[in-house]
């Protein structure tokens, strides 16, 4: 692609594009052109002052307001903002990069998988000297793109996708057939899979050539750089060779990776753990080799599978009372499989 953003803002670093793609910089330009009310309200409606979204009763009881005429101000400050003459100029190059990113992962991004992306992307630009919180960062991307772009949409009510963004004109309903045959092979498996194995299935299933018709070809950006931050969960390179399809299992709901990059069905023990056994179960799957009971209540804790912590006495009553574990030495217990 020709003067491609992406490639311009990883591999030159130019100042004048950073400037342009500093997303508080940006807001706080526009909201210049407020008064100080005004951007009070949205700041607090768009959690720009912290990570905290505020509701519109909780403004109304600091300005002495009602929950209506806040919102009334809310829309009219929104109105005047994509009222300012250069406002197009201000926002192309966010613009630009948001379609490229979207056409390099299918057309189809989860939210916070896309304003991740953008947020760490411009981090690893400014090589260090960003002096923000990455949340609160996040945030005002997502007013820019949710508020601000007339050729973004947000898309959050679904019961098959979490929210996601797309190009205004892009019709996205042939990936509901997608959602439900995956949903149904995986329940047919009835086994986690690694990604590069859900994609393997994800092709060959039969609404799989429409979705290939409908995805724009994409440029095949090296993101491994990106990937690798902490921010996400998986290998870079596994992610990166997989780009649109990662992305479309980001959008989806109720199909996730654990902690290990197996990926399956929410209701799943081996995806969302609730119960110690089924925590010991994923240690010992994972290690591959027998452990001892104080051992595996540490790791449980050392992964944080949610925010409860273990006991060792705990985990050695589950280890007892389960038969899905045989003992193999003094404290000592492996998987009997």
């Amino acid at each position: 692609m020709e003067n491609n953003i992406i490639k311009s803002l990883l591999q030159d670093k130019r100042k004048e594009e950073l400037n342009s793609l500093n997303a508080i910089k940006i807001v706080n330009s526009l909201f210049d052109k407020l008064q100080e009310r005004e951007k009070d309200i949205l700041s607090r409606r768009f959690a720009l002052k912290d990570v905290n979204y505020q509701t519109l009763e909780e403004i109304g009881k600091l300005h002495n307001l009602t929950r209506e005429r806040i919102r009334q101000i809310e829309r009219a400050s929104l109105k005047k903002i994509k009222k300012i003459d250069d406002i197009n100029v201000r926002l192309d190059s966010v613009r630009k990069l948001v379609s490229e990113l979207l056409k390099e992962h299918g057309g189809v991004m989860e939210k916070d998988f896309l304003l991740d992306i953008m947020t760490v992307m411009y981090f690893k630009a400014e090589e260090g000297n960003f002096n923000f919180d990455k949340n609160l960062y996040k945030n005002y991307l997502d007013f820019i793109l949710s508020e601000l772009l007339d050729d973004v949409e947000k898309v959050d009510k679904s019961n098959k996708f979490n929210t996601f963004f797309k190009l205004k004109d892009q019709a996205v309903d042939y990936l509901e057939n997608l959602v439900d045959e995956l949903k149904g092979k995986l329940k047919e498996l009835k086994q986690t899979l690694y990604f590069d194995d859900l994609v393997n299935v994800l092709k060959n299933l039969k609404s799989f050539p429409e979705y290939c018709r409908r995805v724009s070809e994409a440029e095949d950006i090296d993101l491994k750089e990106i990937f690798k931050d902490e921010t996400f969960p998986e290998w870079a390179d596994v992610i990166d060779r997989n780009k649109q399809y990662y992305s479309f299992m980001q959008a989806v709901k109720d199909i996730n990776p654990n902690k290990f990059g197996l990926w399956g069905n929410d209701e799943w023990a081996e995806i969302k753990p609730k119960r110690i056994a089924d925590k010991i179960f994923l240690i010992l799957k994972e290690e591959k080799r027998p452990m001892h009971f104080s051992d595996i209540a540490k790791k449980i804790n050392e992964v944080g599978f949610d925010k409860k912590t273990v006991s060792s006495g705990s985990v050695h009553n589950e280890l007892i009372l389960d038969d899905r574990y045989v003992l193999v030495g003094r404290g000592v217990y492996a998987l009997k499989k």
